[in-house]
């Protein structure tokens, strides 16, 4: 009898000790990932500051629960309880605007755009009832409710706490499908507007698909456990299924599982990790991935023949025709040092980076103009196409670099 029950025992402290190690030193490694994503931020891809906000809350989330339902601790559960409950609803729209200003090129957001915010915003104000009580009141009803009677009702203002609870899963789920719909719409666009897509489309495609495919797990296994916590039961429903989805250990093992897996996939993909979105053709050999953020030493880049042979080969797959092409970006793909890519243009070249960049955006849009895509798409189209940010940028550069606008340009072909 005395060894079933240190038996018991034994489970019981191995068990708490793992949801322990997965509820602090996983959500903090996410955290630290975080920050990777934060300091490798920069002019190669801002995408990866929304990219890093999203991987903060998820973590910050993991770490919330961990402190409501296992610190048993008042004080903790009166911290994490509601407060961060608006949180949840700011997932969703942080993926979206990763996705998007990855795949667009385009890292501001637009007016609307902010509408995503919404959600999290209304969660804020309906919460206030409870939010404004004093701490010593709101750790006692936290307490209360986690640990005694199970019963999540609060007075809010408009949404009740469940409703609350069950819509947060289903906005994460729509916005990992509208996220992957995005993607998906984005590039058949830019396939039929410019002819290709870059090098880069495949791995973008498999981390996004993956990011999200994990945020569909978690956000239907919270969805069925949130069912039960608010106490709606299904007639069919089995044994089983209340054994799994009312476990608390089972809610949590799979939510901080999966945003812990997201963390560590992340470094299976180092050029999203780095902020690198290479041109070149894409290596399969993950070394050789981490071995293209190191440049190249060189000496006296001036009188260097390999540069212009392989600024030639780079050029094949028209890296200048993406609006975020930076002399950052092309100095991370030929690993080169920045530096050194400047004194080339200013030296060798005798023209700056911005100028060279501009004159072949503009020897792109009078080939496509030449072939007669005018009569298919808008100017503005073209010039989209072609790298520019505006219209009027477009005309502008265009102007100064032929003596003609774009559209006495093309009628200038159509009385040839």
């Amino acid at each position: 009898m005395e060894q079933v029950e240190i038996g018991r025992f034994y489970l019981y402290w191995t068990e708490n000790n793992i949801i322990s190690c997965m509820g602090i030193i996983f959500p903090l490694f996410g955290i630290f990932t975080s920050f990777l994503l934060i300091y490798y931020f920069s002019s190669l891809n801002k995408s990866n500051g929304y990219l890093a906000l999203f991987f903060l809350i998820c973590n910050w989330i993991v770490l919330i629960y961990f402190g409501l339902h296992y610190t048993k601790d008042p004080f903790w559960e009166g911290i994490c309880f509601v407060h961060w409950l608006p949180l949840s609803y700011l997932v969703g729209p942080c993926l979206f605007y990763y996705v998007k200003t990855t795949i667009s090129g385009n890292h501001k957001l637009d007016k609307v755009d902010f509408l995503h915010l919404l959600p999290a915003i209304l969660v804020g104000i309906n919460c206030l009832p409870f939010t404004l009580l004093p701490f010593n009141d709101k750790a006692k009803i936290a307490h209360e409710i986690i640990n005694v009677t199970e019963k999540y009702d609060l007075d809010f203002l408009f949404i009740s706490f469940g409703s609350i609870l069950i819509s947060r899963t289903l906005h994460l789920l729509f916005y990992c499908i509208l996220s992957i719909g995005y993607f998906v719409i984005y590039s058949k666009r830019t396939k039929d507007q410019i002819g290709i897509l870059s090098t880069n489309h495949t791995m973008l495609k498999r981390w996004i698909y993956l990011l999200c495919a994990i945020q569909v797990i978690i956000s239907s296994n919270s969805f069925l456990h949130m069912l039960t916590v608010v106490g709606i039961r299904f007639d069919f429903e089995s044994e089983s299924y209340a054994q799994i989805f009312t476990s608390k250990n089972h809610y949590f093992g799979i939510a901080g599982g999966g945003f812990f897996l997201q963390n560590i996939f992340l470094f299976l993909f180092p050029k999203i990790l780095f902020g690198n979105i290479s041109y070149n053709p894409a290596k399969q050999n993950l070394l050789n991935d981490f071995k293209s953020i190191i440049p190249k030493k060189r000496n006296q880049i001036e009188n260097d023949p390999e540069i212009d042979i392989e600024i030639t080969y780079y050029l094949e797959s028209n890296p200048y025709l993406r609006k975020d092409f930076s002399l950052a970006q092309m100095a991370f793909d030929l690993k080169i040092t920045e530096r050194d890519l400047s004194y080339y243009f200013n030296v060798k070249q005798q023209t700056t980076f911005s100028q060279w960049r501009k004159k072949h955006r503009i020897n792109y849009a009078i080939e496509q103009l030449n072939l007669g895509v005018s009569q298919k798409f808008t100017l503005e189209a073209v010039s989209s196409s072609a790298g520019f940010a505006s219209r009027s940028k477009f005309i502008d550069a265009f102007k100064e670099q032929v003596g003609v606008t774009p559209s006495k340009y093309i009628k200038s072909l159509e009385n040839k």
